[in-house]
């Protein structure tokens, strides 16, 4: 494998060598910060991996269309619109309570926070 990483740097030097990240956007300008404190050691690279690649784990999607139904709920008048909105937002809150229970977040110490986490990450 340390071929493999010299090999690698032999290219990126080359390419430095022949101005090929001259006009790179953010060129000269710190990277922005990636707080990756919460994640262990061996699964950042694979979490920057999908992240850069826009893969979002399913209950984060699912617990933003949910904030996102709530506000539309909060800004909608009584009425049909009303009602299909709680009827999604229940389908959703549902769909986010079956992934949570796959992922075993559904019992033991998680369950008694959930409700102070979602509260914290709401706000």
């Amino acid at each position: 494998m340390a071929w493999m990483s010299w090999l690698a740097e032999q290219k990126i030097e080359e390419a430095m060598r022949n101005g090929e990240f001259d006009d790179l956007p953010g060129k000269g300008k710190p990277a922005p910060p990636d707080d990756l404190s919460g994640v262990p050691e061996e699964l950042k690279v694979p979490y920057k991996i999908l992240k850069n690649a826009g893969m979002v784990p399913e209950e984060i999607t699912l617990r933003k269309e949910c904030l996102e139904l709530e506000d539309l709920l909060a800004a909608c008048e009584a009425g049909e619109e009303q009602e299909s909105l709680k009827g999604r937002l229940t389908a959703k809150k549902l769909k986010l309570r079956m992934v949570e229970e796959e992922r075993g977040w559904s019992g033991g110490v998680y369950s008694q926070y959930a409700d102070r986490i979602r509260d914290r990450l709401g706000d």
